[in-house]
């Protein structure tokens, strides 16, 4: 029996055992916290630690609860180091603070102030040290250098241990030099050679002559731009399968050169085939916007070509009274045929108006000069093309760093609000410049300008330029929307001194001003009108000058009124390679003053790319004065010919001339024309050296004087030459040398002439 009591107690022991031990800890061992003590707090209150543990008394001390309590102490950045222990019913939580930091501070930075940093980290003095979040700063740290383009910089933080757990933070900065892009290449380009494409792209290959620019350095949002450019590029000249596979930018070891590769495809080059206008507007027919389309069956395909056409369709039909369209191109391509078929659908879209333009982030422009370049204003219908060209108005003004405009719903479904965000940049400008040319000898000039006068849009300017011939002095103040209108508004001021001697053996004085205005015609044709006061004086005649200079030393007071007609394709204003400008010249004085005459002036400059790389300019113009009443036309109202206008010759170096003194007298007629082909020297494009090739041709003649001292004939002068361009950081340098092929034998030559610093 003993032994069968025995056998039941271990049956019962053992059970028990095994049931203790498939349950949890807490359900055999749970201590409820009866106290919580905080150790090691020396700024922080233990009530504000013990609000962190999120645990308390009555609460039960298991392991789930402490590594809660853990994290949310960690979580708060207030503690380097937490521990909690338990010490019978009583939790510990013992705690090292993180210092607090009494001064921020950087050294061995030159290049980027300390002001850019400080605005750029989070940390800041009386805040709490934590590692996190120096990490942090020091990326931000880096992403500053690397926007200059100093991918070699290094940044150390160090810490200086003061009383009361303070501690102050350096951050030891060794900037390192700018890391600059040392190789463009491309992979896979056929039709055009890297030089080409890298002229069209904005980043540039380093070179010494780019100290005063910084394309040359690596900029990872400046490389995604120049992906746009080059899908530009390719699209609009006919290459529709153009794909970009890759942009890759290397590192070099040393962390001071930066090599990019472009792997492109570039595919066939396409033809335009068959154009259609698909209309899906009732009662409407479409052959009358053929005109609008700018491409042609035959012609490359051309992307921009493309867009203006939908821009032109969709301004004929706003004309037409249907606001409410979207014309979407449609390009098909038959790549057997190398040529893309072009459908242009028109459809109705949902009428929607422009409830609301709001204008943010311009701090110094006023709202109206954004507004005033609208294509689109409240209650208009509204139009995407017209929003698009509407931002590239306000671009185009180069007030601001970034335009963007956004649509959002308006207060009903058949309203829209436009949003216009800005980002104003510096418009003021100031130059200071030297240089020599072979008409004015050493020269300097000084010019200041504010082209966003008081944040409204004016332009405002004073120049100077001081020579060994020419001392000038203009100020000039331009209002673009006079009267809250498309209408430019002008004054100018001006005074000159020019000595004349070698030419014509006087000096003379100009001092006076001018009132003009200004209205578009068109998209390319615009129209100026002016009123000229002018007070002329013709001194220091030389006592063997001609007599028919001394015969008009002295004072004559002009008053004119003049217009301006032009006409303006070109792709560029600065360096033009395709497109036209026409002038059309007329003035009139005798409204007052002395001065009686009638003048114009009209001619062309045509540019077309005869290669990739090579340009030819025709250039033709023909003017002619004629005095009227009893007045003749003075010395100072003729025009003359030679120089930069006719090169071979000198100024004034061709026309009528007194045969006995050798004064040049100016001519009432002339006509000149010229033509020119610029191509590149083999050396890198971005450096801006141009050859030229040229002949100039023209003549100069009639006077009202007449006497057998005067030698006045009107045949044919021209010249043949050769040039070189720099457009080198300091201004424009060319170099010309011409050798007159037709010439009389009174006319003077110059075959070299040189012009740097100056407008050309």
């Amino acid at each position: 029996m003993v032994k069968r009591m025995h056998s039941g107690f271990r049956f019962w022991f053992c059970s028990l055992f095994i049931l203790a031990s498939c349950l949890p800890a807490a359900a055999i061992a749970q201590v409820l916290i009866r106290d919580v003590r905080v150790e090691g707090a020396e700024r922080i209150e233990q009530a504000t630690v013990k609000s962190y543990l999120n645990i308390g008394v009555g609460d039960a001390m298991t392991q789930e609860n402490l590594n809660a309590a853990l994290k949310s102490l960690f979580a708060t950045g207030l503690f380097a180091d937490v521990t909690l222990r338990q010490e019978g019913s009583t939790l510990v939580a013992q705690v090292v603070e993180n210092p607090i930091i009494n001064e921020i501070a950087f050294e061995g930075n030159d290049k980027v102030k300390d002001e850019e940093l400080l605005a750029e980290i989070q940390l800041r003095p009386r805040q709490v040290f934590t590692r996190t979040r120096v990490q942090s700063d020091l990326r931000r740290i880096y992403q500053i250098y690397r926007r200059n383009g100093r991918f070699s910089a290094n940044v150390e933080p160090q810490l200086i241990k003061l009383d009361q757990n303070r501690v102050n933070l350096v951050f030891e900065i060794d900037e390192g030099d700018v890391t600059k892009v040392e190789s463009i290449r491309f992979v896979g380009n056929k039709a055009f050679d890297d030089s080409r494409l890298r002229s069209e792209i904005s980043t540039k290959e380093t070179a010494w002559y780019r100290f005063i620019t910084s394309d040359d350095r690596y900029d990872q949002d400046r490389i995604a731009f120049d992906q746009e450019l080059l899908r530009r590029f390719y699209l609009a000249h006919g290459y529709a399968d153009y794909r970009l596979i890759s942009a890759v930018a290397e590192l070099s070891e040393e962390k001071d050169d930066f090599y990019i590769t472009f792997t492109i495809e570039e595919g066939p080059r396409y033809k335009v085939g068959q154009i259609n206008l698909d209309s899906r507007l009732r009662n409407f027919d479409a052959s009358v916007l053929r005109p609008e389309i700018s491409v042609e069956t035959g012609d490359w395909y051309n992307a921009d070509r493309l867009q203006e056409s939908v821009d032109h369709i969709t301004d004929a039909l706003g004309d037409r009274q249907y606001a409410f369209v979207d014309v979407q191109p449609d390009v098909q391509r038959n790549r057997s045929e190398k040529t893309v078929d072009l459908s242009f659908v028109i459809n109705e879209t949902p009428r929607v108006f422009v409830e609301r333009i709001d204008v943010n982030g311009n701090v110094r422009t006023l709202d109206k000069v954004l507004r005033r370049e609208m294509e689109v204003v409240e209650g208009d219908p509204f139009n995407k093309s017209k929003l698009q060209r509407s931002e590239q108005n306000i671009k185009d003004l180069d007030f601001f760093e970034t335009v963007e405009m956004k649509t959002k719903p308006g207060s009903a479904p058949d309203k829209t609000v436009i949003d216009i965000d800005v980002q104003e940049k510096s418009t003021g400008e100031l130059s200071i410049g030297g240089g020599f040319s072979t008409s004015d000898g050493p020269l300097a000039d000084f010019s200041i300008r504010e082209r966003n006068f008081l944040g409204k849009g004016q332009f405002l300017s004073f120049s100077t330029v001081l020579s060994g011939t020419r001392n000038q002095f203009d100020l000039s103040f331009t209002e673009p929307y006079f009267l809250d209108r498309d209408l430019s508004a002008g004054v100018d001021a001006f005074y000159v001194t020019r000595d004349l001697q070698d030419e014509s053996s006087y000096d003379q004085k100009r001092a006076g001003g001018a009132l003009r205005m200004g209205y578009p015609l068109s998209e390319r044709w615009r129209q100026t009108l002016s009123y000229r006061a002018e007070r002329n004086e013709i001194t220091n005649v030389q006592d063997n000058a001609s007599r028919y200079i001394v015969e008009q030393a002295g004072k004559r007071e002009t008053s004119a009124v003049a217009q301006r007609l032009t006409y303006d394709s070109r792709d560029s204003v600065i360096f033009p390679r395709e497109g036209m400008l026409y002038w059309l010249d007329a003035e009139v004085a005798g409204l007052g003053g002395d001065a009686k005459y009638v003048s114009g002036k009209t001619g062309a400059s045509y540019y077309y790319p005869v290669l990739d790389a090579v340009v030819v300019n025709a250039l033709g113009e023909v003017g002619a004065i004629e005095g009227y009443g009893d007045s003749d036309v003075a010395i100072n109202e003729r025009y003359y010919l030679g120089g930069s206008t006719l090169r071979g010759f000198q100024r004034s170096g061709v026309g009528p001339r007194d045969i006995i003194t050798g004064d040049a007298l100016g001519g009432n007629i002339f006509y000149r024309g010229s033509l020119e082909a610029s191509f590149p020297l083999g050396l890198p494009e971005d450096m801006g050296i141009l050859g030229h090739a040229f002949t100039d041709a023209g003549t100069l003649t009639e006077l009202d004087s007449s006497g057998v001292d005067i030698v006045d004939k009107s045949s044919l002068r021209a010249s043949v030459g050769v040039g070189i361009s720099w457009r080198s950081p300091f201004g424009p340098v060319r170099a010309d040398l011409a050798f007159p092929v037709a010439k009389e034998e009174f006319d003077r030559e110059e075959k070299f002439r040189f012009d740097f610093g100056t407008r050309f």
